[in-house]
């Protein structure tokens, strides 16, 4: 499992901007489904995922 994850990890060091684009891509997803009753809540949560992953977040916001 370890293995999987270290992986994962790389992936997302190397592929930074694909990663934060696909981040904001399922957060506007889910505030399209939700009406944007919780977009507030949502893009804070994409904000932190985006600078966990690589370099940080590569989207302008």
């Amino acid at each position: 499992m370890s293995d999987f994850l270290g992986k994962a990890k790389e992936f997302a060091d190397q592929h930074d901007e694909q990663v934060d684009q696909a981040l904001e891509k399922g957060g506007d997803q889910i505030d399209d489904r939700t009406g944007g009753k919780y977009s507030q809540h949502v893009d804070r949560g994409v904000d932190e995922a985006q600078k966990r992953t690589g370099d940080g977040d590569t989207i302008p916001g």
